[in-house]
């Protein structure tokens, strides 16, 4: 596998696509990787039959592999299974982990989204999900929310919880500072990278990344 979502040193950028990936797409796809690292790359489409979706991923499942990125997809194990992509990422209702991974097996990495849930995040871990996202965590543009995590349950997650946590939900480079230092292993983001300059946005992200290290608590 060519890139994981592991826990590293410092918080990594996580893109999530538009529902709209065809045309041009690649091309800013290619800006945005090309401009800094960014760990992983989720592929999500809806109403597009898994044929289409697959013609949709290829050359964007061949720019993360260029780019070492983990090309992760949205909520189909099948389509995951598919592409023989990297990982493969599930809402609640898209699954059990156990049977996910029954079927993608050992390498394909799985995370789950646990909305502003300890016990989901928990239970997740413990039935082999490789991270867990909670969000969001401000209002999306991009999908409608109603969890609203707060920052303890990051820094808690971070000193107590080996596995990665990923903050998700209209975070831009303006206001991700408090997560930053709360403890997310990954900032998922979508519309404030591919509204405008995708590189530029990268570039942002990575200032901000970089000036607003985890700050543990005191005795940690």
């Amino acid at each position: 596998m060519a890139a994981t979502c592991r826990r590293m040193t410092g918080c990594q950028l996580y893109l999530i696509s538009p529902l709209n990936v065809g045309g041009a797409f690649p091309e800013r796809l290619e800006r945005a990787l090309g401009a800094g690292d960014v760990a992983a790359f989720q592929f999500r489409v809806k109403d597009v039959d898994q044929h289409a979706a697959a013609r949709l991923a290829e050359p964007l499942q061949a720019l993360c592999a260029a780019h070492d990125c983990a090309f992760i997809v949205n909520d189909s194990v099948a389509l995951a299974k598919r592409l023989g992509a990297d990982g493969v990422h599930l809402g609640q209702s898209d699954g059990d982990v156990r049977d996910a991974r029954a079927m993608v097996g050992r390498d394909m990495q799985i995370g789950v989204t646990c909305h502003d849930s300890r016990h989901l995040a928990l239970e997740a871990g413990d039935a082999g999900a490789d991270y867990v996202a909670f969000g969001a965590f401000f209002p999306s543009s991009t999908k409608a929310t109603e969890h609203r995590p707060s920052l303890e349950l990051l820094t808690w997650w971070q000193t107590m919880v080996e596995l990665p946590c990923v903050a998700i939900g209209g975070i831009t480079p303006d206001n991700c500072g408090p997560i930053l230092r709360a403890g997310a292993d990954f900032l998922a983001v979508s519309a404030a990278v591919w509204d405008g300059d995708p590189a530029e946005n990268v570039r942002r992200f990575h200032a901000t990344i970089r000036d607003n290290p985890f700050e543990a608590p005191n005795g940690d």
